[in-house]
């Protein structure tokens, strides 16, 4: 992409980024008021069955997903025109959601900057290994990684591993805001947990809280996952890597119903948030329906998208993600004629012994 044509693309998308209180404030109604009421309902329905507490609490667990994209909007103060409204708002949210905000904000801010870079991973996103890595990897970093992308590890044990363990500790070289937001965080979800228990017995607690966990924390790392990891991707190393590129190309248009796509925050387009990520979530649509370019985005459904559960490495010279069955295949293959060429050779080596 020539720079004319990234120039016009940035110029296109401007208006997009421009923040309205009315909407923010109207998204604030419409998904913390009824993550409370749908949670208090679950309450109440512990007297009639479990069976539809439990179906409350997936719908509620849809709610926490779209508190979470509100929190991701004041990340990247694209909510509120003001820094502090953001903070606030982001806080507070960052509390229901059990993500510290200042913490994800500077995480995923380089996770922004350097989606797709090859030579850059490791910082916000998932851990991801190319063809040659794994080959090149001893046998136990394999064996790790491919616990790590097993799904049931992934989508079972990560939402535990993430938002309950990992985000309660400050990252390494955090600043002094930073450490102070994420102890007001664990401080104020400690409160929160405790008042509730306290108010319906710690059982009810557990049986309303742990599946709205479950559930949102799967739904949350399943969306990260999709956007990035689908079959025709783009990765490149630093030299060639392209900002641009890897929010269009890298990105992808994750077309979902109408209900879900309300639910998630319209952050299934995601390449337009890449491209930029001041545009509010209400606003992502609209942007990618007046950009043609961007409609040329990846664009996968809830059915093509399952087929991104196969995918565990990339391959550098197809720019493709592949299985690792595909991966073994061609290892196996790469050992034959590697011993064939040892054999060879070994064949033409004289025989000083004269044997």
């Amino acid at each position: 992409m020539s720079k004319t044509e990234i120039s016009k693309l940035k110029h296109a998308i401007a208006p997009y980024e421009k923040t309205d209180t009315k909407s923010s404030i109207r998204q604030i109604v419409n998904t913390i008021g009824p993550l409370l009421l749908l949670w208090y309902g679950a309450y109440l329905s512990l007297t009639v069955s479990y069976l539809l507490t439990l179906l409350i609490a997936v719908v509620t667990a849809g709610f926490m997903v779209r508190t979470f994209i509100l929190f991701h909007d004041c990340c990247h103060q694209s909510f509120f025109k003001s820094r502090l409204a953001n903070d606030i708002l982001g806080t507070i949210t960052g509390v229901l959601t059990l993500v510290p905000y200042q913490q994800w904000k500077h995480t995923h801010a380089i996770h922004h900057a350097t989606s797709s870079n090859l030579d850059k991973r490791g910082t916000g996103d998932m851990w991801l290994l190319t063809v040659d890595e794994y080959a090149e990897s001893p046998l136990w970093r394999r064996i790790a990684y491919r616990i790590y992308r097993n799904p049931v590890v992934m989508f079972g044990l990560g939402p535990i591993a993430v938002f309950l363990i990992e985000y309660r500790f400050n990252r390494k070289g955090a600043k002094r805001k930073e450490r102070i937001n994420t102890y007001i965080t664990n401080i104020s979800i400690i409160a929160l947990y405790a008042l509730l228990s306290w108010a319906i017995g710690w059982q009810a607690f557990l049986m309303i809280q742990v599946p709205i966990f479950m559930v949102s924390g799967l739904l949350g790392i399943w969306l990260f996952y999709v956007q990035h990891q689908f079959e025709d991707s783009y990765f490149e190393n630093e030299e060639e890597w392209s900002y641009v590129q890897a929010a269009v190309e890298g990105s992808s248009y994750y077309k979902l119903p109408k209900v879900l796509q309300w639910i998630t925050g319209n952050i299934g387009f995601h390449h337009v948030h890449h491209l930029s990520p001041k545009v509010p979530n209400y606003n992502l649509e609209k942007a990618h329906d007046a950009t043609p370019p961007l409609q040329r985005a990846t664009t996968i459904t809830v059915s093509t998208s399952l087929k991104s559960l196969r995918y565990r490495l990339w391959n550098e010279q197809s720019k493709q993600f592949v299985t690792f069955k595909e991966v073994k295949r061609s290892l196996r293959k790469a050992d034959a004629i590697t011993a064939s060429v040892k054999e060879q050779i070994a064949g033409r080596r004289p025989n000083w012994q004269g044997e």
